[in-house]
């Protein structure tokens, strides 16, 4: 029993992370239906940074929000040259470039910070919380409380504010939304500033427990787009629960087969849905009419 509850723990703290990038993946998605494979990336600049503003003597808070602001920033860069230019290309084409996108952002981060592997301290110290015969790092609270805050000040931010609900309407239908005033390019904008700042947040939480490093950002990006799709692609809701799974099922794998498998969990998920369901468990079905 204490062997399942600590890969259960394990599994909640790695699958808080993913369930922040499956939500960037969505706010994405929804603003524009482009697949922003940089999300990873976003995650890695939230740690690295961090680690460069802490080590230059910034305090630990004021280098994180640094951190969140700079990748929020660097998130319109990405939208304003590259993404819209290309508004009206296939889909096909806009997600190839945000590949490239993740691509340069990598290499770059190689230049500007270095190849070694990097942390900074955990915010509440690392001393471990025992739970029934189990035990958890504090940090790996702040991880999964995280995940459900932003979570929640999504949910009031879509339903709540009149901007979230221009953010819904420019997702149901872009040229609608522009006859009745909206302006779809300030909604562009604020999506990938809330994709990146919230990709980035999700860096900074997790570095204290999975280390960064200027190429961890690919993996981040697949589990969070596999938990995405087995949520259901543009649902919040199911970004949220499948990014938990992902990082469950990933869990017990690596503890009752073997960690060499754990790597693959992702793509397996994202086969599966995609075989026999594409909705994903929480989005909607559709037709098409030929």
């Amino acid at each position: 029993m204490s062997e399942l509850l600590q890969f259960l723990f394990s599994g909640l703290t790695v699958g808080a992370v993913y369930a922040l990038v499956a939500l960037g993946f969505t706010i994405i998605y929804n603003a524009s239906d482009v697949v922003n494979f940089a999300q990873g990336e976003f995650v890695m600049l939230g740690g690295m940074i961090t680690w460069f503003a802490y080590q230059a003597g910034l305090p630990l808070p004021l280098a994180a929000l640094v951190a969140i602001l700079a990748t929020a920033a660097l998130g319109v860069t990405l939208n304003k040259l590259a993404i819209e230019p290309a508004r009206g290309a296939p889909v096909v084409s806009l997600i190839i470039i945000t590949i490239g996108a993740s691509v340069f952002i990598q290499g770059a981060a190689q230049q500007v910070f270095d190849k070694q592997i990097h942390s900074f301290p955990a915010f509440s110290g690392d001393t471990p919380l025992r739970v029934l015969e189990a035990t958890i790092q504090p940090q790996s609270l702040w991880v999964i409380g995280g995940a459900l805050v932003v979570f929640v000040g999504l949910w009031l931010f879509f339903t709540r504010t009149l901007i979230g609900r221009a953010v819904l309407a420019t997702s149901n239908n872009r040229l609608a939304a522009q006859l009745v005033g909206i302006n779809t390019n300030f909604v562009m904008t604020l999506s990938f500033a809330l994709s990146a700042g919230i990709g980035a947040l999700a860096g900074v939480l997790a570095t204290p427990i999975t280390l960064t490093a200027y190429n961890v950002g690919i993996g981040f990006a697949l589990k969070g787009f596999a938990g995405a799709m087995l949520g259901g692609m543009g649902n919040p809701k199911g970004a949220l629960v499948g990014g938990f799974l992902i990082g469950l099922i990933e869990a017990l794998t690596a503890g009752y087969l073997s960690s060499t498998y754990k790597e693959a969990v992702a793509f397996v998920v994202i086969l599966l849905v995609l075989f026999f369901m594409p909705q994903g468990l929480f989005g909607s079905k559709s037709t098409e009419r030929v």
